[in-house]
């Protein structure tokens, strides 16, 4: 029996949204069953503590033969950008999609995104912009529009405001994000790395059916420093520029209290500057050393080579279908056993 390739593998990632994919999981495998062929919908489950992983099996035993439903379940909580990577290392389908589980992400756009790719092959990704935000405060969106005008290098990549993970791409994008073997990933400045013709469509995000966004600013303000030790040397840059800055000044005032006691004696005054001057030469130390700390502390975590996640289980709607024939036909196969002896033994009598 031939394997029919995988036309679509959509990505769900998932952290205590059993209620939000008990809404969404459905018009999903809705949308996939109108497309051609077969498709796989891959349910990374990020270590959740709630009833998702019960809820996606539930969902296995009515799923459509032409879909294959995948939950892959991590072993404990790694972060989103590790099971969108899990994601990726389990998708076999032609064109890749990444959909956020609590159902903001609309599937007619999705539908947009693969006609744009199946007529205008030289796309190899289309990736959502948020057009608006109206859930978020002034304060998230200046703190935003800040951290991507630090990251930018638009000299050889740029990483595209309110661009998020809602996208789809083709094999060669997913082989080469699958090339990268760093741990620390902030996908959205992945996506604009490797580059290829990609293309950006406006989207208007849903309301979410259930839940609550797991991201503060705390989880933010740590994705945050990831991209930014991941992308950027400005801050070391910026160490360098500040250091020579502060020494000038240093050199200029030793200058100036030399001149000054070789023409008016030295009198012992000016104590409160010499202390405000130690205390700002300190601050700005240990500044130094807290950003330097956070690239070393990053290269530790890649020198030590652990896995971006850990599996606890992989199961499939396919693999259930497969074991429930199975069972059926052990049971067959017990029942009519006896029924054979018992005929034996009848044409044996005399």
């Amino acid at each position: 029996m031939s394997i029919q390739p995988i036309y679509l593998s959509i990505i769900l990632p998932t952290y205590n949204d059993a209620d939000a994919l008990t809404h969404f999981l459905p018009q999903v495998l809705d949308f996939a069953t109108t497309l051609q062929g077969q498709q796989q919908v891959l349910v990374i489950d990020d270590g959740s503590r709630d009833t998702t992983t019960d809820v996606v099996k539930q969902m296995m035993s009515s799923c459509p033969a032409s879909i294959q439903l995948q939950l892959i379940s991590l072993s404990r909580n790694f972060g989103k950008e590790s099971a969108l990577s899990a994601g990726l290392a389990h998708a076999n389908g032609q064109y890749i999609a990444m959909l956020d589980a609590d159902g903001q992400h609309p599937l007619s756009v999705l539908q947009q995104m693969l006609t744009m790719m199946e007529q205008q092959p030289q796309i190899d990704m289309v990736a959502g912009i948020q057009a608006n935000r109206p859930h978020e405060s002034k304060l998230a969106k200046t703190l935003k529009s800040g951290f991507y005008h630090f990251i930018q290098d638009t000299r050889r990549y740029e990483i595209r405001p309110n661009a998020g993970d809602f996208r789809l791409m083709n094999q060669k994008v997913l082989q080469a994000l699958l090339s990268l073997p760093e741990r620390q990933r902030f996908m959205k400045g992945l996506y604009a790395w490797v580059g290829f013709h990609t293309v950006y469509l406006p989207f208007t995000a849903e309301m979410r059916e259930a839940g609550e966004s797991k991201f503060n600013y705390a989880s933010l303000f740590e994705l945050a420093l990831v991209g930014i030790t991941s992308f950027s040397q400005k801050p070391l840059r910026l160490i360098s520029r500040m250091g020579f800055v502060v020494s000038l000044l240093a050199i200029l005032y030793g200058m100036y209290i030399v001149l000054e006691t070789l023409l008016f004696g030295n009198d012992v005054a000016g104590w409160a500057t010499v202390a405000a001057g130690i205390m700002f030469s300190a601050g700005i130390q240990l500044i130094c050393i807290g950003v330097i700390g956070e690239y070393i502390g990053r290269l530790y975590e890649e020198v030590k080579q652990r896995p971006l996640y850990l599996i606890a289980e992989n199961i499939s709607s396919h693999q259930a279908s497969e074991h429930k024939q199975n069972d059926i036909a052990s049971e067959t196969n017990s029942t009519d056993t006896p029924r054979k002896i018992m005929d034996a033994s009848k044409a044996t009598t005399p």
